[in-house]
């Protein structure tokens, strides 16, 4: 599911103020010109009765609104290629997408994805794959059976599913149980959708579905708990849906579901230590390193940052380089940036109170 908007008065307000806290997370679709907007655009500003507030341009593209050309709602440098396919994804989400595909609409796949990567992270065929098997998790979370969650995700043949979920969870789907231990969840969110494993009382993991390292984590998790995998919904899982909701609509960057960190004590403790940083901040390696007494260790203390499996809520993603850069990230440096870019409208609230 996609988060719930703060009510529509707070983004007219927010709209007409230009706030640059919604970037990003808020879109405004204004029904009497058929274009949406950012809510900072410098545009002559619309009727109260005539916008429509949404949480992603592929909402806005999806009801055939079209992108403004003075604030780009698309980014800073608006893709035709980009607009037409993700209009063509919201049409088609259970479409089979090829390169073929591609070029029956008269787009380069070349050039459409390296207009995908530089957006989105990822190709539009990852995406559109991705899209296909959120259907099938769905399916199966709901109590669906393995060739139903198959044709809901378009999957003509049962061993391309099943390799296909393998290479996201690292295993097969009819080995997922309803009665386990760990229960697997997605959540959608304005930067990608991402995988959520809680056990009754503690967050496991929290990761991009796109993570090279997802697999590999799930398979630990799978066998830490003897094989007791499954997917649903256990209570810390609708906390973190909350706290991140809160999150990417500007409420709150504050998390508080507890937590099970599987790591070494000094992992644990690099971990805590980032938990530590305060929203709108940065920290290097070696900051890291000399808060925890070791000011040597700091190449440890990238490899615990790396093995952080709890996206967001161990913000990795507030370690930078030493001089300033960014520096890698398992999410991806894009998505690197558009967090720090989130989080530095949480300075001044934090600075008030």
């Amino acid at each position: 599911m996609m988060f719930d908007l703060p009510p529509d008065d707070t983004l007219y307000d927010a709209l007409l103020a230009r706030d640059s806290g919604y970037d990003d997370r808020a879109f405004v679709c204004v029904t009497s010109t058929g274009i949406f907007c950012r809510l900072t655009c410098p545009a002559r500003k619309p009727k109260r009765e005539n916008c429509l507030f949404r949480a992603s341009p592929g909402e806005c593209l999806s009801e055939g609104f079209r992108p403004c050309k003075r604030c780009h709602p698309l980014g800073e440098t608006p893709d035709p290629a980009v607009t037409r396919l993700l209009a063509a994804l919201e049409e088609r989400p259970e479409h089979r997408w090829t390169e073929g595909c591609v070029q029956g609409l008269g787009l380069d796949p070349s050039t459409v994805r390296r207009a995908f990567k530089r957006q989105f992270g990822m190709t539009f065929l990852e995406m559109a794959r991705q899209r296909r098997l959120r259907d099938g998790f769905l399916t199966l979370g709901q109590g669906g059976k393995v060739i139903e969650a198959q044709l809901e995700a378009g999957f003509s043949s049962a061993s391309a599913f099943r390799a296909a979920f393998a290479r996201l969870l690292g295993c097969a789907p009819g080995s997922l149980r309803g009665d386990a231990l760990l229960l697997a969840d997605w959540i959608a969110t304005p930067l990608g959708d991402m995988i959520a494993i809680s056990s009754a009382h503690h967050l496991h993991l929290l990761e991009f579905t796109e993570r090279r390292a997802l697999p590999g984590e799930v398979r630990r998790l799978s066998e830490h708990a003897k094989g007791s995998l499954g997917i649903g919904v256990h209570p810390p899982t609708e906390q973190i849906r909350a706290e991140l909701s809160a999150y990417f609509t500007g409420r709150s960057a504050r998390f508080e579901t507890p937590l099970a960190l599987h790591g070494s004590a000094f992992t644990r403790e690099v971990w805590e230590a980032l938990r530590e940083i305060p929203a709108g901040e940065t920290r290097s390696y070696g900051d890291l390193a000399r808060a925890l007494g070791r000011p040597g260790s700091h190449r440890a203390v990238a490899r615990a940052n790396g093995a952080n499996q709890i996206a967001l809520v161990i913000p990795c993603h507030r370690v930078i380089g030493a001089d300033g850069a960014l520096t890698g990230y398992g999410g991806g440096l894009w998505r690197k940036q558009r967090l720090l870019q989130i989080e530095a409208a949480f300075r001044p609230a934090r600075a008030a109170g």
